[in-house]
């Protein structure tokens, strides 16, 4: 039977995926490729990361990875200091808790891994200093009750990084956002939410202060493009139909230029599942 006649387990549809030729940078985009220590490398070097560590510059402590996954945040928060706990409910060793044990092994990073569903965390309340979440959020069976727990265990004066959710603009944007994703029809995981859903359910959660990365305003949601390929990309674009690329470069550069454009194109995208990231805040009492 063909991978598109059934429903696969989010393993498989991953292997699927990585026997594709055509895929195959898709497949780096997200990090599925062998060996998982030079991809979890790879992503602790990236644009996205360089941005999530200064969002948790002069923080230290435990952090929870949640929906960890291959494990390659958790590789990435344990190499900036961190005493990092795993939190992934699929036990496969392709893309889940036993991945991140033999990531752990093999690099010598101290990673607990826990195998539990965000919705129900097994750790006492204030546990954690930061509470980490990569493209979570959207997978969750029950948002509001994942973000009470996010905020549970998370101590006073933490941060809870819920980065890189899926986001449509109107209801009715979902099924064409799941008719483009390039794995929903293999496993069937795959959801979005209107911004202000997101929002309500991690201000009913208690967050003190909540804030909103923009897909074109932070590095962690240009994927699969990082700011330099966007921008290459957009020069790429315009030169095809407008003579002119030395003058491009010159008005899209790596300076105010290219910041003061993507500042404006973010008024006018409404791609279904475009990703917004979330800075969420703890008070202390």
């Amino acid at each position: 039977m063909s991978a598109e006649a059934k429903m696969l387990t989010w393993e498989d549809a991953v292997v699927w995926l990585r026997e594709q030729p055509d895929q195959r940078q898709l497949v780096l985009d997200a990090y599925y490729d062998d060996p998982l220590t030079q991809a979890a490398e790879r992503y602790f070097r990236s644009g996205e990361w360089q941005e999530i560590a200064k969002l948790l510059a002069g923080r230290s402590g435990k952090a929870l990875d949640v929906g960890a996954g291959r494990g390659i945040a958790s590789y990435a928060l344990a190499r900036q200091g961190f005493d990092v706990t795993a939190l992934e409910p699929d036990g496969s060793a392709i893309v889940g808790a036993e991945a991140i044990r033999k990531l752990g092994r093999d690099t010598g990073l101290a990673i607990e891994v826990v195998q539990e569903f965000s919705e129900g965390l097994p750790f006492e309340d204030g546990t954690f200093d930061v509470v980490f979440a990569r493209a979570v959020l959207h997978h969750t069976r029950d948002l509001d009750a994942a973000c009470r727990e996010m905020y549970r265990v998370l101590r006073p004066g933490g941060v809870f990084l819920a980065l890189r959710e899926h986001v449509i603009s109107r209801e009715e944007d979902l099924n064409r956002f799941l008719e483009q994703h390039p794995l929903h029809r293999l496993y069937g995981g795959e959801r979005a939410y209107l911004l202000k859903r997101y929002y309500a359910a991690l201000q009913r959660a208690g967050f003190s202060r909540i804030e909103i990365l923009t897909p074109l305003g932070s590095a962690i949601n240009l994927f699969p493009h990082s700011r330099e390929s966007l921008r290459a990309a957009i020069i790429d674009r315009l030169s095809r139909y407008i003579p002119g690329r030395a003058l491009f470069e010159f008005l899209l550069g790596r300076g105010r230029g290219f910041d003061y454009l993507l500042s404006l194109a973010g008024y006018f995208d409404n791609r279904p599942g475009r990703l917004y990231s979330f800075v969420c805040h703890k008070g202390v009492p």
